[in-house]
């Protein structure tokens, strides 16, 4: 029997076993409560509250302007949705680098006013300090290495990482750094997949994938681009599992239809 089904609630510890056991793990994004109470409802082992949310709730081009105060309030909404999965919220840009002590002050923030499960942060040997920090207050750490899209500008460019020898040697390094420093699991984005097996092969806890592969532990993706909510955005990775964008447009052209023909109410929408 997967664990998967069983359990009624996901932690660290059950994304361990799932590991152990050959199961993958499914993730998510969400930033509010309605769509939060569907994801965790329909089975999905962890919810990522991304800084994405600078994206596609804010429409900032980068995920850089999103702040602290509005991450706790995502996290918030969605962590009173959850009953099952694990909710994961991302530290954002500013909050926790190159100081291990405000790092810790912005995971203390999140965990307390969100009430939320675990943190996420990027990078590798540059955060090891942040993250044993956190980790000291009994916080739960996941990492992120490869594409880290709050270093969009010291890449200058969303493309593939880790293709030439040095930089995937690195990221090896990096993701056994993290490991040891404590993190409970490690997001991988936008890399080779024989890469990201070779990482989720070396390391015990779990890999999750986005752009990386089938040969890692589990699976993320942002909610409102496999959901086709947001329709200009397609990389090589994206599945779409619906066509939201082309339902809603239509639903709301009905409704104006409706209302100006006055067929909206009718008699038996009325008191």
């Amino acid at each position: 029997m997967s664990v998967h089904k069983v359990v009624k609630k996901i932690t660290t510890h059950i994304l361990q076993e799932m590991k152990a056991n050959g199961e993958k793990i499914s993730m998510l994004t969400a930033y509010d409560f309605s769509m939060a109470r569907i994801v965790d409802a329909a089975g999905i082992d962890i919810i990522l509250v991304g800084d994405s949310a600078s994206n596609v709730m804010a429409g900032h081009e980068t995920t850089l302007p999103i702040t602290l105060d509005q991450m706790i309030y995502h996290a918030g909404s969605v962590i009173r949705a959850v009953d099952r999965a694990l909710v994961v919220v991302d530290l954002p840009f500013g909050s926790y680098q190159g100081n291990s002590k405000e790092a810790l002050n912005s995971a203390i923030r999140i965990m307390k006013e969100a009430e939320a499960h675990s943190v996420k942060l990027e990078g590798g040997r540059e955060v090891k300090e942040s993250v044993e920090r956190i980790l000291s207050a009994g916080i739960p750490v996941m990492g992120h290495l490869g594409l880290t899209p709050q270093s969009i500008y010291k890449f200058g460019t969303y493309t593939v990482r880790a293709k030439e020898e040095e930089e995937a040697k690195r990221l090896i390094e990096d993701a056994h750094i993290l490991q040891e420093a404590g993190c409970f699991a490690i997001v991988l984005e936008k890399i080779p997949y024989k890469l990201a097996a070779q990482v989720s092969a070396e390391l015990t806890i779990p890999i999750i994938g986005i752009g990386a592969g089938g040969g890692v532990d589990g699976q993320v993706l942002v909610l409102h681009d496999m959901l086709g909510i947001n329709n200009e955005f397609s990389p090589r990775f994206l599945r779409r599992y619906a066509n939201l964008y082309e339902v809603i447009t239509s639903a709301v052209e009905n409704y104006v239809k409706d209302v100006k023909a006055k067929d909206f109410p009718n008699d038996s929408e009325q008191y």
